[in-house]
């Protein structure tokens, strides 16, 4: 296989072994000293998972608030009426509406990263799962975007949130900030996803739960974190 020029040198940082597996301080120690691109990489966390998706009792999805952000702007969209709706304008959303924005949608607009609907939306939001699922737009109890507490889901959305949910070969990706985070912020945000996880753990999983772990940013190798590690810092 032929490597770049910036993949050979990557690999060339000191104490770096694609084979070895790294505490999280370790493997994001060794990220950051990797050369680095034009850009604010992103960095991101892939999980393989003991569970089967195939089964309904066994899926895995959930979102968690990022306490150092994400690095990145979001705009949020709002779907609810009356005060709940002055509830999310005054959060900062940044479109609000009720029939008005579902009907924008229908036509095709997506100028937004986030859905966020009131229980009571979700009769005029349903029908637009076509348009919506695609790019995980739909709004879901799982992942706190149907509620009633409207402000306090724009404020988490803002501030940084991560939503995370296997996929048929029960892998999770997360991004879990930027490489211009600290490393410091970079490892809060890794372990509260961690955490997040864990508690979405299926009750009917059995065995193992999470199998292997990697982190990287967008334009580095891999670097492979100790699960048995990782594990026992969470029991």
């Amino acid at each position: 296989m032929r490597r770049s020029k910036l993949y050979k040198k990557q690999v060339e940082v000191a104490g770096f072994d694609a084979q070895k597996r790294y505490s999280v301080s370790e493997a994001i120690a060794l990220l950051k000293g990797m050369p680095g691109v034009k850009f604010d990489q992103t960095a991101e966390v892939a999980f393989k998972l003991g569970v089967d998706p195939r089964k309904s009792d066994q899926t895995v999805r959930g979102a968690v608030a990022l306490p150092r952000g994400t690095g990145k702007t979001v705009r949020v969209a709002v779907v609810a009426d009356g005060p709940l709706a002055q509830d999310a304008r005054d959060a900062g959303a940044d479109f609000v509406g009720y029939e008005d924005i579902v009907e924008k949608i229908k036509g095709g607009w997506q100028d937004f990263d986030i859905l966020i609907a009131t229980p009571d939306a979700m009769r005029l939001v349903r029908p637009l799962g076509r348009q919506l699922g695609p790019r995980g737009l739909m709004p879901n109890p799982k992942t706190g975007t149907v509620t009633d507490q409207v402000g306090t889901a724009v404020r988490e959305a803002k501030a940084g949130r991560a939503e995370f949910r296997a996929d048929r070969g029960a892998c999770v990706h997360v991004p879990f900030g930027k490489m211009s985070f600290e490393a410091d912020a970079l490892k809060e945000n890794f372990d509260v996803i961690v955490d997040a996880l864990n508690k979405a753990k299926p009750t009917t999983a059995k065995g193992a739960y999470i199998l292997s772990c990697t982190i990287s940013a967008t334009m580095t190798p891999g670097i492979k974190i100790n699960v048995k590690e990782l594990v026992r810092s969470k029991e």
